[in-house]
């Protein structure tokens, strides 16, 4: 049996990735994270079906410890927007460092283990046509993207078995994970979905040759592209208005970049991992927001004096 290391577990992919594990039945999972509340709430009903190890992966004792005997890791660990933007050291300190752990745990007792890391098509700066073979222009980059490129050069320099999957706004489930608010409105985006993406991770794992040592973007394609402001008008529909969504859209800079990806098809073509789309998101939005009336009759409010 295979064995996994999944990092940052509990995130909005990193939750559905374990599922899609399980339901494989062929993988002996670990799941790491840090532990709070939150995480341990969130982890608790697999406690009895994978092994959960609470920890930083700034701890390279520990990071060599559970690296040693894994088959593959998939790195999901990570300091989404805004906090990266606001605290640039965390971006250091999390996203480079403790990925460097893992690569130097890799190099030093498993190297032909596979790491799988989890990147951002924010990284460019064409919003209307991106795709992997375009350079990238640091000088442009945010914090986050910043170090999502500063990492990815180090994994490209430093190991023989790893994949990259640039990953646009993930779309989750808002009464358990966060969103990113800080687009512009008028914005031609490429987006996925939690579920989306996790598969695509997953699926990851039966096509190691095919894939080895490349870059991909991955999205929904033709069915996930619209203008951002359509997607946050159908989640003040169907959501409701939310505390983060006025902090967000008052305060912070609409600076984080989700763009149309030419080369999106081309990891669908060799793992096949595409089964959600916008509608079918929208539909999980508003099943699970029933109890949010009021929340729902503000948010179309916000939308017709948005209009007006």
């Amino acid at each position: 049996m295979k064995k996994v290391l999944v990092t940052g577990a509990s995130g909005s992919i990193g939750i559905n990735v374990l599922k899609y594990l399980l339901s494989e039945g062929k993988y002996e999972i670990t799941a790491l994270d840090l532990k709070n509340k939150k995480v341990i709430k969130r982890l608790k009903k697999y406690q009895n079906r994978i092994n959960i190890i609470y920890g930083d992966i700034n701890d390279q004792i520990l990071v060599n410890a559970l690296v040693k005997n894994q088959d593959y890791i998939i790195h999901l660990a990570s300091v989404m927007p805004p906090w990266v933007e606001l605290f640039k050291s965390v971006g250091e300190i999390v996203e480079y460092e403790g990925t460097e752990n893992i690569i130097n745990a890799i190099n030093n007792f498993n190297k032909k283990c596979h790491l799988i890391y989890a990147s951002t098509t924010s990284l460019y700066d064409n919003s209307l046509g991106a795709n992997t073979k375009e350079s990238i222009k640091e000088n442009n980059l945010t914090n986050f993207s910043f170090y999502k490129y500063k990492t990815e050069n180090l994994i490209k320099e430093k190991l023989n078995h790893y994949t990259i999957l640039r990953v646009p706004l993930v779309l989750s489930d808002l009464k358990k994970d966060p969103f990113i608010y800080n687009l512009k409105n008028n914005l031609y985006i490429e987006v996925t979905t939690s579920l989306d993406s996790a598969y695509a991770f997953v699926k990851c794992l039966n096509y190691e040759k095919d894939i080895n040592k490349k870059t991909f973007n991955i999205g929904m394609g033709s069915k996930g592209r619209c203008r951002y402001n359509d997607i946050l008008n159908n989640i003040l529909k169907n959501y409701g208005i939310s505390f983060k969504y006025f902090l967000s859209r008052l305060f912070l800079p609409k600076n984080y970049l989700s763009p149309i990806l030419t080369d999106s098809d081309e990891l669908e073509e060799i793992i096949h991992y595409r089964s959600d789309s916008l509608i079918k998101y929208y539909k999980r939005l508003k099943n699970k927001s029933n109890k949010r009336i009021i929340q729902k009759i503000f948010g179309k409010l916000i939308i017709f004096l948005k209009r007006g």
